[in-house]
């Protein structure tokens, strides 16, 4: 751009300057390729998504305030009113927009990484799933793009099964914040929603749950795969009491996209982040990606690393209102076996090597 200014800033002064002349020197400027376009569209793509998940709900929530105290103060009003009205939609299937999933911005962000989507097995729509998404990251950008956004093909993939990936149920407490992930069908991960999903919404559901929550982010660094999931067996319980069958599903690259500072346990770092994350519900992590500018300067945008999220074999699971803890337990190992399969069949297909190990903690 600098050159293109500099050549019609030479040929448009002076009096011998000629529009002809400025207009040919301009032509043979080289104009940004198709590659560069499509690069800055994928960034472009990724930072509204960044900015939308660390800032709106915030900068909304500051905003409103803001404006209770000038003229401006009806809008505050309205939307209170309204938020209060529309308080238990979110764990009530939500209001999802279809377009929303279709949005073109998806596909810049699915290729800017890229996220891939791969089948094992086939999902019948007379059924509910309960999907446990695994490694949790930085960001869960695999589990958004895939059961988010329609950009890696689920629905092509999966006729008849409508995915919502849960989150923390503080977010749908953020004004603005909580349209924006209803209309991506986005739902809290409580026993209310996720309940409703199963039960009151028909069959062909697929609720998506990050098992290792935020606790696992602290664990998550580039070349070690540790899930917080040996105690973790609420899901299990839900998918029996509902009857729902249990899908394991692995993001190959999710820990490869940020560098993160990991405070070893014990330290007094790390009994911060946990008391932090046990009040907030979600953990503080020391983080850094790539700039905006260039992929050697550092920011808060994720390196550009393949993510192949792997959706395994279901786990077929009764229907029992009161599981005993022997029968959860039982279904829970089922549930381990086949995620530790379905990580040992693809580990070498997607970027690790026959040596690397889960650690399940």
């Amino acid at each position: 751009m600098k050159t293109i200014i500099t050549a019609c800033s030479q040929n448009l002064s002076g009096s011998r300057a000629s529009l002809p002349t400025a207009l040919r020197t301009l032509l043979a400027v080289p104009w940004p390729s198709q590659r560069d376009v499509r690069a800055w569209l994928q960034l472009l793509a990724v930072l509204q998504w960044v900015l939308s998940f660390l800032l709106l709900g915030t900068v909304s929530l500051l905003l409103l305030v803001y404006l209770v105290f000038t003229s401006f103060w009806p809008i505050s009003a309205l939307y209170l009113a309204w938020v209060i009205f529309d308080w238990d939609t979110p764990e009530q299937g939500g209001r999802r927009l279809p377009c929303l999933r279709r949005w073109p911005v998806w596909r810049h962000f699915r290729d800017y990484f890229p996220v891939k989507l791969v089948k094992t097995h086939e999902l019948s729509p007379s059924h509910n799933y309960i999907i446990g998404s695994h490694p949790h990251g930085i960001l869960c950008v695999g589990a958004f793009c895939n059961f988010v956004t329609g950009s890696t093909g689920f629905a092509e993939m999966f006729p008849g099964i409508r995915p919502s990936l849960t989150t923390l149920a503080g977010n749908f407490r953020l004004p603005l914040f909580r349209e924006y992930l209803m209309s991506g069908g986005l739902c809290p991960v409580t026993r209310r929603a996720i309940g409703y999903l199963l039960s009151k919404n028909g069959t062909g559901n697929a609720v998506a749950i990050v098992i290792g929550g935020a606790a696992e982010s602290l664990s998550c660094r580039p070349g070690i795969t540790t899930l917080i999931l040996k105690n973790r067996k609420g899901f299990v319980r839900m998918a029996l009491q509902h009857g729902a069958y249990l899908v394991p599903s692995f993001s190959f690259g999710e820990n490869d996209l940020f560098r993160q500072v990991v405070f070893e346990e014990g330290s007094w770092m790390r009994s911060i982040q946990q008391r932090f994350q046990k009040m907030m519900g979600f953990a503080p992590c020391v983080f850094y990606g790539r700039g905006l500018t260039s992929v050697r300067s550092r920011g808060f945008l994720p390196y550009a690393r393949p993510i192949t999220t792997v959706v395994g074999e279901p786990v077929t699971v009764p229907k029992i209102e009161d599981p005993s803890h022997e029968t959860v337990d039982m279904y829970h190992e089922m549930y381990v076996r086949s995620l530790l399969k379905l990580f040992n069949e693809n580990k070498t297909k997607y970027g690790l090597s026959e040596a690397d190990e889960l650690r399940i903690v």
